[in-house]
């Protein structure tokens, strides 16, 4: 019972630290670059592979959203000219998402604010 106890304290700790930081980067990223925390990780995944775009199935899977939440997030990013959308050429059901120029830009901004939250916050807990 006591193992079971520490293993939930242990996961209520990791929940509030993953909640002071999100919250942080939230307004940071809000109020220095007008994106959401979701707006963000969308940029951030879409910088982090070697092909130019990716399937929104792919990208749903590989992130915490469902699959009408990224919609929703890319739908946002596309009407500020942060990402396009495309059909596949095999497949007319699938949709691929790539970063403008616009994009990329605001990501490489924006990544200098994550990785400030992040340094505040994590650099300590690491060491």
């Amino acid at each position: 019972m006591e193992a079971e106890t520490e293993l939930v304290d242990r996961w209520r700790s990791l929940l509030t630290s993953y909640n002071i930081v999100a919250v942080q980067l939230e307004r940071a990223l809000q109020e220095a670059h007008g994106l959401t925390l979701s707006d963000f990780e969308t940029l951030d995944r879409l910088t982090t592979r070697d092909c130019d775009k990716r399937r929104m199935q792919d990208l749903a899977a590989a992130m915490y959203l469902s699959q009408s939440a990224l919609s929703r997030t890319v739908a946002r990013l596309e009407k500020s000219g942060l990402v396009c959308r495309s059909h596949c050429e095999d497949d007319r059901r699938g949709v691929f998402v790539e970063l403008t120029a616009a994009g990329f830009q605001r990501h490489a901004e924006a990544r200098k604010t994550q990785i400030a939250i992040l340094g505040e916050h994590l650099a300590t807990a690491a060491g």
